[in-house]
């Protein structure tokens, strides 16, 4: 549902960190070869190779072992719907909370700064009390959650205001936990919802206050240079995550972690559950940075869609989101919109918040979409999604864990037989407790998804990831590969100098490059002859 920032934990100003690492290494071209029979192997239909591997997935769909190291290996593009609080394990963010002396609160489990108040334990008392850290786990996560008295909605959003003491001063450590993953999990670009000094956004917007006239109220935050003021400390506070990321993950050492190869961007969030002066300077700074800083793509509103204010000001933020666009064109939308579902709100909320989203606000993107089918002229807003190439980002636990939506419910299949682009997306992995990978695998038990297909849905999540320069795909139906390109076979085959000179200029074709070469080589690992038992 909404964005979980999920109550306290991303509002706070500090989840600022690392960096755009666009700098992708291109293999050096060899001499130019001309065109042959691999030259367009992309074509809509399932190449030899893609049938076999999927003939090999359809053989071990009930071998456990085999199918988690497939879905492991299997390269995953991009996570694009990731907020970075939600994304670090549990485990780590316990860590954190003994090395900093908190306190846990008994009963809520809540993570407190110290000195320890009444009715509270030192947080360092989970290293001997196995009873208090799997209290504090099952508090802080999904971990064997059973809907009772609190329903996975509630539960999964109050996760975050019970970790945030935790999590909010160490951006560099969650970053540097975040991209080892992705790149153990075979991805090759993130982008990450943090929110951008959120504390000088708030006091900018309390000291100039709420005016209907939104072209008057942005000229009032841009007075006397105040709005650049809050952007200048919210770059400062990137630089300095991103220094930490950096110290933490190794990065600039002989031996760097895997995740220092793995590009990200950030998208900042904006609590729309907030007075209205507090979500428009919000967006007004999201928006600042993704013009100014490349480490910001695009802005998306965060917390529960059902919120009482947001339900209330959802129209008027679409309508604010509306006015930035004409000002600031550059910045790229993303909105969770529609995560909703029947009994959570009244009839009517269902029936307009991806069609304003889209149409209003002008995202370019969709964040969960699950209540599409209860869309007023659901068919025609399917129809403008596909036509303008308008993707979905699609959580499947998250959507399972707080909405209670999952198979032939799920819109998953919906949105892909109208021809609208679907990503996979992990929202909030560590509080879900899952991998990309499980996404992967639960996509494919659940819709009995070929080879080809996940594959595609990996490219997809590439080719609509906010990273600069070109696509390295000509036409997107069969994914067949621009000219510059057209003799190039990733992982078989250097590129030539005109296929290299492109990468080098796109940092979108190089990373979509890079995923070519790894499934050249999952291909060849699967089909590889095994010995005999």
């Amino acid at each position: 549902m909404a964005n979980k920032n999920r109550g306290t934990a991303r509002s706070r100003p500090a989840m600022l960190l690392a960096a755009l690492a666009l700098t992708l290494l291109v293999t050096q071209p060899s001499a130019a070869s001309g065109a042959d029979a691999d030259a367009d192997a992309h074509a809509t239909s399932p190449s030899a190779v893609e049938r076999r591997v999927s003939a090999y997935l359809d053989s071990i769909r009930d071998q456990p072992e085999a199918l988690d190291s497939f879905f492991r290996e299997l390269p995953k593009g991009g996570d694009l719907h990731s907020h970075l609080s939600g994304a670090a394990s549990t485990e780590l963010l316990m860590d954190l909370a003994m090395a900093d002396g908190l306190c846990i609160e008994n009963g809520t489990q809540r993570a407190l700064p110290t000195p320890c108040p009444a009715d509270s334990r030192p947080a360092v008392e989970m290293r001997t009390d196995a009873a208090l850290r799997q209290r504090v786990l099952r508090a802080w996560s999904m971990q064997d959650f059973t809907p009772g008295e609190e329903s996975g909605h509630d539960h999964f959003f109050a996760t975050f205001g019970k970790f945030s003491e935790a999590a909010r001063r160490h951006p560099g450590e969650l970053m540097a936990e975040v991209s080892n993953t992705a790149a153990r999990q075979k991805q090759f670009y993130q982008e990450l919802m943090i929110t951008p000094n959120g504390g000088g956004a708030n006091a900018l917007a309390d000291r100039v206050g709420y005016d209907a006239s939104l072209p008057r109220m942005h000229q009032k935050l841009l007075a006397d240079g105040a709005m650049d003021q809050v952007v200048r400390q919210a770059r400062t506070e990137a630089d300095q995550g991103l220094a930490a990321f950096r110290a933490t993950a190794h990065c600039d050492s002989a031996t760097p972690d895997p995740g220092c190869a793995v590009p990200f961007r950030f998208i900042s969030q904006v609590s729309r559950n907030s007075a209205p002066e507090r979500v428009f300077t919000q967006m007004v700074l999201a928006m600042e940075l993704a013009e100014r800083d490349p480490r910001f793509a695009a802005v998306n509103l965060v917390q529960p869609e059902d919120g009482a204010v947001s339900l209330r000001d959802y129209s008027l933020h679409m309508r604010m989101l509306a006015h930035l666009h004409s000002v600031y064109p550059r910045a790229h939308i993303t909105l969770h919109a529609g995560e909703l579902a029947p009994g959570l709100v009244k009839p009517e909320d269902l029936s307009f918040h991806i069609r304003e989203a889209v149409n209003v606000a002008h995202a370019e993107r969709i964040g969960h979409g699950v209540d599409i089918r209860h869309e007023d002229a659901a068919d025609e807003l399917l129809g403008t999604m596909a036509e303008r190439r308008i993707a979905v980002e699609v959580p499947l636990s998250s959507n399972d864990q707080i909405l209670g939506i999952s198979g032939p419910e799920h819109p998953f299949p919906l949105y892909r037989e109208h021809r609208v682009p679907v990503v996979l997306a992990t929202d909030d992995a560590g509080v879900s407790r899952i991998t990309i990978s499980d996404e992967y695998r639960r996509a494919a038990r659940t819709y009995n998804l070929s080879y080809r297909e996940l594959k595609d849905l990996a490219r997809a999540s590439l080719e609509y990831a906010f990273l600069p320069g070109r696509s390295l795909w000509r036409t997107l139906d069969g994914y067949r590969p621009v000219r510059e390109c057209l003799a190039g076979r990733p992982g078989k085959r250097e590129p030539g100098p005109r296929c290299a000179a492109f990468l080098a200029a796109s940092p979108k074709a190089a990373v979509e490059w890079r995923q070519e070469a790894a499934f050249t080589a999952f291909e060849r690992r699967i089909l590889a002859p095994r010995a005999p038992n």
